[in-house]
């Protein structure tokens, strides 16, 4: 896997949401380095979406700083984060259903112009979802659930991003489509893409990343090398399944 360099590309400092006045996130602090693949595991109503969702500007920051690519960007919208390389494929897909393949993965180079470079990377997508090259006239929705997250990664892919956020990439897939879309996630990020994988399936999601961080009622309680969490005695009771 691929070693940290010394600059962040995405940091959260002492990072404080709300949903109106219930307090969400509680002084989270995060790195994420050029390369690496970090995942953040939790329990339901653990912080975990709405971490995704401050990242990405859906959720606004109530106290605290977020920098991504040396710059603050808890005062950009989402629109200027995503132009300065972020990525999202969100939870339960949510693909274009009445778009066809093609111009599902077309919406994802929307800000792109560089036509050759389009070119390349749906080639490359292809490469990683031969599926979604044999049906690229067939409407979005009419696919199964594992052929959408494939389209959902390609359509982010499309961007040509610094960093893809997944939120819960293995819901409600069957368990040979959650291993095989696991093994993509790691070939994404062993090409140089930043990965930031929000997911309750600790036991894959550990299996793959570098690092992990651990969120409980919206604060950090563990975090550390990968390896390290999948060994920690109170990670395996909490998360893993294991006494």
């Amino acid at each position: 896997m691929n070693a940290p360099v010394q600059e962040p590309l995405l940091e959260l400092r002492k990072v404080t949401t709300h949903y109106g006045p219930i307090r969400i996130l509680y002084e989270v602090d995060m790195v994420i380095y050029p390369g690496e693949m970090v995942c953040l595991l939790g329990g339901n109503a653990s912080g975990k979406s709405t971490t995704l969702k401050t990242i990405l500007g859906i959720v606004r920051v109530s106290e605290g700083e977020l920098f991504f690519r040396g710059g603050r960007a808890d005062t950009l919208a989402t629109a200027e984060r995503i132009a300065k390389g972020m990525a999202v494929v969100p939870e339960n897909r949510r693909i274009f259903p009445k778009m066809t393949v093609r111009e599902n993965l077309e919406m994802g180079a929307y800000l792109r112009s560089d036509r050759g470079g389009i070119r390349e990377d749906m080639e490359y997508v292809f490469e990683l979802f031969p599926r979604l090259s044999e049906r690229l006239g067939q409407l979005g929705g009419t696919m199964s659930g594992g052929e959408q997250q494939m389209l959902a990664m390609g359509r982010a892919l499309m961007s040509r991003p610094r960093l893809i956020l997944m939120d819960e990439p293995s819901m409600g897939l069957a368990p040979l489509f959650v291993e095989r879309i696991f093994e993509i996630i790691k070939q994404v990020n062993e090409r140089g893409t930043s990965v930031f994988v929000v997911e309750q399936n600790a036991n894959v999601a550990l299996s793959i990343a570098d690092r992990g961080y651990v969120l409980q009622t919206g604060e950090v309680v563990l975090h550390g090398p990968a390896l390290e969490l999948l060994n920690n005695e109170g990670m395996k009771r909490a998360y893993l399944g294991e006494v």
